[in-house]
C-alpha cells in the first residue's frame, strides 16, 4: 500500500513513552523497563504496517531502551567500568528526561486553558465552531487510537492459509463511507467502524481513512473518560472536506483509466 500519513498529533517518542506508562499505571520514576520496552516496539511496529511516518527519532529511542534493558540484564561488577557505574540505575537518564517533558507538557496545557489578552481587555468571543466538542469529552491521542486499532486487529480471525487477494477499496472511497455515515448519524463508535470488516488489510485503510478526515479537520475523535468507548463525529467543516475528497477521488479515477 502506497499511501502514506504524517500526523502533527505525534508529539515524539517521549509522549509515547508517557502514555504506556500512564496506561500500565506505573510511577515515571521506577519504569519497568523489559515491560515498557515490548510495548514501545510493538506500538513502533503498528505504525510501521500503518504506513504513518515514524521519525527517526522513535527508532533512537527504540534502541535507547534496548540498550538500558540490556545494562540492567548483565551482573553486577566484573571489570573497572562496572565499579564506576555500580549504584546508578541506568533508567535515571532516562527518567529525568521524561520528568523535564512532563514538566514542560503541564504547563503547556495550563497555558493553552488560559484566557490571554481577553480578560478585563476584550470581549470574549465565541470559540469557534469547529474547536468546541461535547461537553465533558476529551481529545484521544494518537497512540491511544493505535491501542483500539490493535484490539480491532486482534479479533480478527485467525486463518491457517493466507490468500493473497487485490485490493479493491482505496483510502479515498473508505473516506467517502465514513462520511456518508455521519451524515446519517452523527456520532460513531471507533470500535463500530470495523463491523463489517473482514480482512487486516481493510482495517488498515479504514484507519488510513479515518486519520485521513481527522487532518482535513472533517471529523472529531473524542472519548468521554480515560479508558472509555471512543467515539467519531462530524466537525463544522465536514461538508467542505467531502467536497474535496469527491473531487480527489474524481481526478484519481480519471487519471488511472
Amino acid at each position: 500500500m502506497s499511501t502514506h500519513v504524517q500526523l502533527e498529533i505525534f508529539e515524539g517518542p517521549l509522549d509515547l513513552l508517557l502514555h504506556l506508562i500512564k496506561k500500565n499505571e506505573v510511577s515515571i520514576t521506577d519504569i519497568p523497563i523489559a515491560t515498557i520496552t515490548e510495548q514501545y516496539l510493538a506500538a513502533l511496529d503498528l505504525m510501521q504496517t500503518l504506513s504513518l511516518d515514524v521519525a527517526g527519532e522513535f527508532l533512537v529511542m527504540a534502541a535507547t531502551l534496548i540498550h538500558i534493558k540490556s545494562r540492567m540484564l548483565l551482573p553486577a561488577g566484573g571489570d573497572d567500568e562496572a565499579d564506576e557505574d555500580e549504584g546508578v540505575d541506568p533508567r535515571d537518564e532516562l527518567v529525568r528526561r521524561l520528568l523535564e517533558y512532563q514538566r514542560y507538557k503541564d504547563a503547556a496545557s495550563e497555558l493553552e486553558q488560559r484566557e490571554i489578552l481577553t480578560r478585563d481587555v476584550f470581549i470574549r468571543a465565541a470559540p469557534p465552531m469547529e474547536e468546541t466538542g461535547p461537553r465533558g469529552f476529551r481529545e484521544v491521542s494518537i497512540f491511544e487510537l493505535l491501542g483500539a486499532l490493535k484490539r480491532v486487529i486482534e479479533r480478527l480471525p485467525k486463518d491457517a492459509v493466507h490468500e493473497v487477494t487485490l485490493d479493491k477499496i482505496t483510502v479515498r472511497e473508505k473516506m467517502t463511507l465514513l462520511l456518508d455515515k455521519l451524515r446519517i448519524q452523527s456520532q460513531i463508535l471507533f470500535e463500530a467502524l470495523f463491523d463489517d470488516v473482514k480482512t487486516r488489510m481493510e482495517v488498515v485503510v479504514t484507519f488510513l481513512a479515518m486519520l485521513e478526515l481527522v487532518k482535513v479537520r472533517a471529523i472529531r475523535i473524542v472519548q468521554e473518560e480515560m479508558a472509555g468507548p471512543i467515539v467519531i463525529e462530524a466537525a463544522a467543516g465536514m461538508d467542505e472536506a467531502a467536497e474535496r475528497v469527491v473531487l480527489d477521488e474524481t481526478e484519481e479515477k480519471q487519471n488511472g483509466a
